[in-house]
């Protein structure tokens, strides 16, 4: 016998191959056999009709405190996915001195929005180095296997101090001691160094993330770092504006040519600099012509947030009267919201001068969409809220207020930031057609009160292999985007192909069914913390090093999941 058989499913192994009908035998935890399987297995799982594919490695993820305090890394495991490398957009826990956690904290939740009380609850703080934070996680099982990257953020705090906080350039003394710190990170396990140069980053206060300004000779000592602890990725946030996307593409370029090492980084599709991403996505592919690992990480659909009396953020919480209700269950606010005089009074109120948001400037009611259940990422524009309030004869406002409110206000509205310019998926269909960009920014962990996009992998699948409006691909291609093309760019060659010998991470789904349900608000973080969470439907197995972790979407208990050190 063997230890589990998946039987009479159809094989789509990652490598973009056509599917083919197979047994799958595992033993000790690695794939034993494909084809026919006369062994009975010790555990069987009948996958007629079923599609079998390597697990998903979701390369852009932030679980840097949930793997801390949670061995259940939803929802990333909800949808199929086996590894996860955190760590991303420079922000993290570790390198970090007693005096500098709270500065962290401060950071993660602006940047992320995991509120501070969460963070303050749930981190132990058995660490103040890098390695001493990777044996943290190392010591705690879990239902998924993950990879770290070091955040340059803590990097450049636990070096400069309020020097690094000040966006001051660091000197050769400070670069030397960041590039000791990577190859530390390195040589204990770290997958590679992240960091970030955007504005968008920012802490509750306001305060840019310490790395925006970074200069050359300051990444080139992180790269250098990298290749001196062996080997490992730059991940990179950029606004790409510094003074265009080719002069900072030309600068991260130089950085890969003077050290060897490969670089991914963030692409979007900004609806205010619509070629953009376009340049960019030119310019990876002509690196990749000449030999150099530096490719872009797109999402695929908008990526969106969810406005609602749920969440963190609505059209009105900028307003001095819903601020007075602000602190009532979503129930009780949307009951008192239906007071005409209060109604009144709110839709009178201006909007954005009192609002905390840093991104509600680039909220508008002709890019805000009713979100319904099954949720709809690509809705036309006729179904905004603009187009619906001129349908109606009332103002945007008005349909905005009367939204959130209904169904005593579990209802969200969804604005897409990016990726819809012309409201369509097609700038995520074209970067779908290189073969260079690879498919991510799924954030699983983070934004848990405004954005819910762990559900990337299973949208990724039921849109683009099989509802797409704008070009549906083929079915390999999509499963070898989630399996072994993120797990090469990782640096993880031991996953993401069914072949014998490799590491029996595996999912058993049923096309078809395969769907998301609306995000729900849980309660179910340190200190009583909320978080939006989205469930999948047609899983019917996710098996992780051989053992069987989910079973239709529900948790088995098994945690055969550990930290991954190290490329391999």
């Amino acid at each position: 016998m063997v230890d589990l058989v998946i039987r009479g499913g159809t094989v789509v192994d990652g490598s973009g191959g056509a599917p083919y009908a197979a047994d799958v035998a595992i033993e000790a935890g690695r794939i034993a056999a494909i084809g026919r399987v006369p062994e009975r297995g010790r555990e069987e799982i009948a996958a007629d009709g079923k599609l079998v594919t390597p697990g998903f490695v979701d390369i852009h993820t932030h679980y840097d405190g949930q793997a801390v305090w949670d061995s259940h890394l939803a929802p990333s495991a909800w949808h199929g996915v086996t590894t996860a490398v955190m760590g991303n957009c420079g922000v993290g826990f570790a390198p970090c001195r007693e005096a500098d956690r709270e500065k962290l904290i401060e950071l993660m939740e602006g940047v992320e929005d995991i509120p501070g009380p969460i963070l303050h609850e749930g981190l132990d703080w058995r660490w103040e180095t890098f390695p001493e934070y990777l044996d943290a996680l190392d010591a705690k099982p879990r239902d998924i296997d993950i990879c770290a990257l070091l955040p340059h953020g803590a990097v450049r705090v636990h070096v400069m101090g309020e020097r690094g906080l000040a966006l001051e350039n660091a000197n050769q003394a400070d670069i030397a001691a960041m590039r000791a710190l990577t190859a530390e990170a390195i040589r204990a396990g770290a997958f590679g160094v992240s960091t970030s140069r955007t504005i968008s980053h920012k802490t509750l206060k306001g305060d840019p993330t310490p790395t925006l300004r970074a200069q050359e000779e300051e990444l080139r000592g992180l790269a250098q770092g990298l290749r001196e602890g062996g080997g490992g990725l730059l991940e990179i946030v950029s606004d790409w504006n510094t003074p265009d996307p080719a002069t900072e593409f030309g600068m991260i370029r130089r950085v890969s040519e003077a050290t060897g090492q490969p670089v991914l980084f963030s692409l979007t599709a900004r609806h205010d600099r619509t070629e953009a991403w376009k340049e960019l996505l030119a310019l990876s592919d002509h690196a990749a012509a000449d030999g150099l690992s530096i490719r872009p990480v797109f999402p695929p659909r908008p990526i969106g947030i969810l406005l609602g009396l749920n969440g963190s953020q609505n059209p009105f919480s900028g307003c001095a009267s819903y601020k007075a209700i602000a602190h009532l269950p979503a129930a009780a606010r949307a009951e008192a919201m239906r007071d005409p005089a209060l109604r009144a009074r709110i839709l009178s109120e201006d909007r954005v001068s009192g609002s905390n948001f840093p991104l509600i400037t680039r909220l508008s009611f002709e890019r805000m969409f009713p979100f319904g259940d099954p949720p709809d990422y690509a809705p036309p524009r006729e179904a905004s809220i603009a187009a619906i309030a001129g349908r109606e004869g009332r103002s945007a406002e008005e349909v905005a207020y009367d939204l959130l409110t209904a169904h005593d206000g579990a209802d969200f509205i969804f604005a897409p930031l990016t990726n819809f310019a012309d409201y369509t998926l097609s700038a995520s269909a074209e970067c779908l057609r290189h073969p260079n960009a690879i498919a991510g920014l799924s954030d699983g962990g983070a934004h848990v009160g405004f954005i819910s996009d762990g559900s990337f992998p299973t949208f990724l699948l039921a849109y683009w292999a099989r509802d797409a409006k704008e070009q549906v691909f083929a079915l390999p291609e999509i499963v070898r985007r989630l399996t072994s093309d993120t797990a090469r760019a990782a640096g993880l060659s031991d996953r993401g192909l069914l072949r014998p010998g490799l590491r029996a991470d595996v999912n058993v789904f049923d096309l078809a069914a395969l769907g998301l349900d609306a995000p729900r608000m849980v309660a179910d973080l340190p200190a009583g913390g909320r978080r939006l969470l989205q469930r999948a439907r047609g899983y019917a197995a996710t098996i992780v090093a051989g053992t069987v972790t989910y079973r239709d979407g529900e948790a088995t208990g098994a945690l055969p999941g550990r930290l991954v050190r190290g490329r391999r």
